[in-house]
């Protein structure tokens, strides 16, 4: 794909969004589809939360205009080419959404959100999207998965929409390092030549552009479990598709330090809850943006200073794609070390105030 089809495919990500989110504003406002204040919730009033609608309308458009493109205007084939992995991860991607979305609406259980997420892995799995070997970063040689790669592939997919969800809770946060993880993977994805994981990094930028013009605080709508679930299980694909279908591409490490602030800080709930004696999956104002805050930043600071985080750490993720094999582990834990620094100068170990 060349320049100007990522620059067309990107504005119409961009403007359906722009478009469609304040039709979705007042349908959310209307029936009642709200997120009220209260509990580990810092904005005041109630909030439409099914803005992932807009952002997956923006997805439609653009996919609908690069199938377009391909059959009917020149465009390189990618989408429709027999063998691509497009289909198999597109409806993977709208099963995430319609559970998300099933979620904002009715409030599903964990079990029944969990089988959903499953289900939505699966069907990409079966479509032949999985993780079949990593890279060892000590020898540069290829470890072959073999039967472990559905479900290693599985729990890569389910882990990834769980993230981004998990670090959903300031205005404009998840949508902005979505964003930044999908610049990163896009750069990744062109040098490796792989146009479905290219094409699907260029929408989610545009749709988190699209969005963010709404959500920045002061937020007017939240993209709910549908949004969140659909960008981080989104990450995902374009990491298998993308980072992963390449030997050059290195090591799982790669993509996990392009998401590595939800991923650190999904990790230090889980510490900072086993350490006190707390259930995993209990909610608490640990997360980094509620320490943040705690420390006297303001919402729209504490954004930005994620932001900067995140873009630090997807900036190393890909410059682990030109470090020597000997180094490329060495320059995984330094990244790990100096955010391990950021988690305790932020106190995200120890305890929380829990969920009202």
């Amino acid at each position: 794909m060349n320049w100007l089809e990522h620059a067309i495919i990107l504005a119409v990500a961009i403007g359906v969004t722009l478009v469609t989110t304040p039709v979705v504003r007042v349908v959310g406002l209307r029936w009642g589809i709200v997120s009220h204040a209260g509990g580990r919730h810092v904005h005041q009033g109630s909030i439409p939360r099914i803005g992932g609608v807009g952002m997956f309308a923006g997805l439609l458009a653009a996919v609908a205009v690069r199938c377009l493109g391909e059959t009917s205007w020149g465009w390189q084939p990618a989408l429709t080419i027999p063998g691509s992995p497009a289909f198999p991860v597109l409806a993977g991607t709208t099963v995430i959404f319609a559970i998300g979305l099933l979620d904002d609406v009715v409030d599903l259980s964990p079990g029944k959100k969990f089988l959903g997420q499953l289900l939505a892995a699966g069907i990409t799995v079966a479509g032949g999207v999985r993780i079949e070997f990593f890279s060892n970063p000590f020898t540069g040689g290829i470890v072959l998965l073999g039967l472990l790669a559905v479900p290693i592939t599985l729990l890569w997919m389910v882990s990834f929409a769980n993230i981004i969800n998990l670090i959903d809770g300031l205005d404009g946060l998840a949508a902005g390092v979505a964003a930044i993880a999908a610049a990163s993977l896009l750069a990744l994805a062109l040098e490796s030549n792989q146009p479905v994981a290219a094409f699907l990094a260029v929408v989610i930028i545009g749709v988190c552009i699209g969005f963010l013009r709404y959500n920045f605080h002061p937020a007017s709508i939240f993209m709910g479990d549908s949004g969140a679930l659909f960008l981080g299980f989104a990450l995902a694909c374009i990491a298998l598709t993308g980072v992963m279908k390449s030997v050059a591409a290195i090591a799982l490490a790669v993509p996990i330090l392009i998401v590595g602030v939800p991923v650190f800080d999904t990790l230090s709930a889980i510490i900072r809850r086993r350490r006190h004696g707390r259930p995993i999956g209990e909610a608490d104002k640990g997360h980094i943006h509620h320490r943040l805050l705690e420390r006297g930043f303001s919402q729209r600071q504490t954004v930005l200073i994620i932001y900067i985080w995140s873009a630090a750490l997807a900036v190393g993720g890909y410059a682990m794609r030109w470090v020597p094999a000997p180094y490329k582990f060495l320059t995984f834990i330094v990244l790990a070390l100096l955010s391990g620094l950021m988690a305790y100068w932020l106190g995200l170990f120890e305890a929380a105030h829990h969920k009202e």
